[in-house]
This record gives C-alpha cells, sequence and structure tokens, in this order.
C-alpha cells in the first residue's frame, strides 16, 4: 500500500480534532464521554489557576465545571494510575491494564530509592492496618527517620507507591487531592484479565485510534504500558495505512494512520478548527503534552520551566500557550488568587509574525474572561501592557 501524503494544515486539523478542540466548546459536558475519548486525563497537584485535569476537561466543553470529576472516581467509573504519568483512566481499560501493574511493580522494587526504603515486615503491616482500618491517607504514617533530607520520599511513602504501582494497593478517592490507598480488591471490580499479547493488541490499537495519525515511538508512549519493540511487533501485523505527514517547516515524516484515516480527514476539515477562536490551553493538554510533536506540526516551540530556575526561564514559571484555529499565537502567564477573586496577567508573549490588532486581543479577553469563570473569579488584572 502507498503511503497517504497528508498536507500539514491538514494534519493539524485532523490532530486537534482527535484532541477534541475542535467545534464550539459547549453543551451539558459528559465528563466520561471525553476521558474515554482522550483515553485519560492527567492529573497534577499545581493549581496555578485551576489543576491541569480540571483545565484539559474544560478546554473540550466550557460548561465543565471543577466539582465533576472525582465524584466519577468515587463511583468507580475511573481508576487512578500511572501512564506517563498519574492519571485517570476509564474503568473499562482496567483488564489491560493487569500487565502495568506488574510492570511498574516490578521496576518500582528494583529501583533503588525503593530499595532503601521499609523492610518486608513494615510493608505488610502499612499493608495490614490499611486492611483493618480502611482508605488512609500517607498523612496517617509517620515513618521520618532521624536525619531524613527534607526532600527524600519517606520511607512509608515509598510502600505506599509500591504497593499503589503494582496495583495492590489503590486511590479510593481523594480530598482536597490529597490521595486515600485502600484495598486494591476493594476499589478494583473483579475482572478477567486478557492474554498479555491481546491486551498489547488492544493497547496499541487504541493509541493509535486517539491519536489518528503518530509515529511508532507515539504510539509507544501514548499509554507508556508497552515497550518500544512490543509495539514494532503490533505495527507490523496490524499493518494500520501508512502516511507521510508534513511538518511545519515543509519537511515529510513516515507515520501511521487509523483504519478510517480518509473519514477523519474529512470530519476534521468539516469541523476546521473552531474558526478563529482563541483556546488558552494547559501546559499537560495531551494536544501539547509531547513538545518534539507540537514543534513538529505546528512550529510553536514550547517548555514548562515551573522547576527551571527564575534567572534562567525564557517565559515564566506557569505559561499557557494560546490556540487560534489551528495555529499557536502566543503564549501568556497568569496566576488566581481566589481569596481576593481576582486572575492577574503577568506575561505574554506573541509568536514571531502573529500581528495582535483588536480583534485578536478581543478574542483573547474573552477566552480569559472564560477562563476566570472556571475558577469562580470575576476580576482581571494585566500587571504588565496588554498586546496590541
Amino acid at each position: 500500500m502507498s503511503a497517504l501524503a497528508i498536507p500539514n494544515r491538514d494534519a493539524r486539523r485532523l490532530w486537534l480534532w482527535s484532541n477534541g478542540l475542535t467545534g464550539a466548546p459547549g453543551g451539558k459536558p459528559d465528563v466520561m464521554a471525553i476521558i474515554r475519548a482522550l483515553g485519560f486525563v492527567q492529573i497534577d497537584t499545581i493549581r496555578n489557576v485551576t489543576r491541569a485535569h480540571h483545565h484539559i476537561l474544560w478546554s473540550r466543553n466550557q460548561s465543565y465545571r471543577e466539582g465533576m470529576l472525582w465524584p466519577l472516581l468515587r463511583q468507580r467509573d475511573l481508576f487512578e494510575h500511572f501512564t506517563h504519568d498519574a492519571s485517570l483512566l476509564p474503568m473499562e481499560v482496567l483488564p489491560l491494564w493487569q500487565r502495568q501493574f506488574r510492570r511498574l511493580g516490578e521496576k518500582v522494587a528494583r529501583a533503588e530509592w525503593y530499595r532503601s526504603g521499609l523492610g518486608q515486615a513494615e510493608i505488610r503491616a502499612i499493608h495490614a492496618r490499611i486492611a483493618r482500618e480502611g482508605p488512609l491517607s500517607t498523612h496517617a504514617f509517620d515513618s521520618a527517620a532521624p536525619g531524613r533530607q527534607m526532600w527524600a520520599r519517606p520511607a512509608h511513602k515509598k510502600a505506599l507507591d509500591q504497593m499503589w504501582y503494582a496495583g495492590d494497593l489503590a486511590t479510593s478517592h481523594r480530598e482536597n487531592f490529597v490521595k486515600f490507598y485502600d484495598l486494591g480488591e476493594r476499589v478494583f471490580p473483579r475482572i478477567e484479565a486478557p492474554p498479555d499479547q491481546e491486551a498489547i493488541d488492544a493497547l496499541c490499537k487504541g493509541a493509535l485510534d486517539r491519536l489518528s495519525l503518530a509515529t511508532g515511538g507515539e504510539v509507544q508512549r501514548f499509554w507508556d504500558a508497552v515497550s518500544a519493540a512490543e509495539t514494532r511487533d503490533w505495527l507490523a501485523r496490524a499493518r494500520p495505512v501508512p502516511l507521510r505527514i508534513e511538518g511545519a517547516d515543509g519537511r515529510w515524516q513516515d507515520g501511521w494512520g487509523a483504519p478510517d484515516i480518509a473519514a477523519r480527514l474529512e470530519r476534521a476539515g468539516a469541523a476546521g478548527g473552531a474558526g478563529s477562536r482563541m483556546r488558552l490551553l494547559n501546559p499537560f493538554d495531551p494536544a501539547i503534552r509531547d513538545r518534539a510533536r507540537l514543534q513538529r506540526l505546528f512550529g510553536f516551540e514550547y517548555r514548562n520551566e515551573m522547576f527551571v530556575p527564575p534567572a534562567k526561564r525564557r517565559w515564566g514559571y506557569y505559561v499557557y500557550p494560546l490556540l487560534e484555529g489551528v495555529r499557536f499565537v502566543g503564549r501568556i502567564e497568569l496566576k488566581a488568587d481566589r481569596r481576593e477573586g481576582v486572575m492577574r496577567v503577568s506575561g505574554f508573549w506573541g509568536e514571531p509574525g502573529v500581528r495582535w490588532g483588536q480583534g485578536r486581543v478581543a478574542r483573547l479577553d474573552a477566552e480569559l474572561v472564560r477562563f476566570a469563570r472556571l475558577a469562580g473569579i470575576a476580576r482581571i488584572e494585566w500587571n504588565m501592557s496588554r498586546p496590541g
């Protein structure tokens, strides 16, 4: 089969459409439908304006509000575990995830940071206490050793982490983002895990289905639950549609497409890029999480600088990319103070060659108002010169 050539603009449209970022993001939110379409939603502790998981869901439907997510974990519609990072996954993925429990549990048990923790007797005691008392957070334990460095992980946390990665413990619920651990058998429904090869095939197929177009490495990294060799073997057997994908710089790259890639291109073309609407995306949004792919497809360079010393930052601590239609037009730094009821703009960087006239500035203002409303904030302050 000859490779299907996808010009850059079509590739951008298809990518944004596959990520739920085309069309008007309104209507009654179906949070589970959004998460199923994405595969999972990454969770993160930092609440600069709102936490990443809330922002990601809000970007797909701006009627979403913060209280809509965590009840789904308590209802067992979702479970929490580790993809490329801590994430919430639909419960129907759980049968495929048994291999991830095994892989990560074994990996953590071999890690130096874990081997220097508690002994097996103490680990069994922690497990027994949770079995006896019910869900407990890390705050219920105290294993701080004299002289332990403040940044070192406490021994009890190492034990909880290893049992959580292995699926022996599971996240029962979260309170103010604090994780409560319970026995996996009390959180996870009884399931029958498929043979390992079936799980690998289903995970690879599910990854490409959600990506629409991807390299082999991108398929492998989607869940981060299969190896590169397992992905290559699946591609050789599944024989998805071969692609040639044009990058923002005009160079072409080989890739793979979902079986119905032609129909998806049609639907994405009909959806367009949501016209000229401005969208403020989270740094952990799945559409931009892979920085190399972001630069290849959109010519947009971006990096997280939260843990970069201030003097070495190019932009700022928590900077949001600005998407307009099918191109990124800038980035903005925001910080909300919920007590004061204000969201402050402390940095703005337009992309080279993008003119910030009155219309574009108005679209940015409208998106800032919508985003502030998610955090229950009505006032926006610019602590710098406005663009335009």
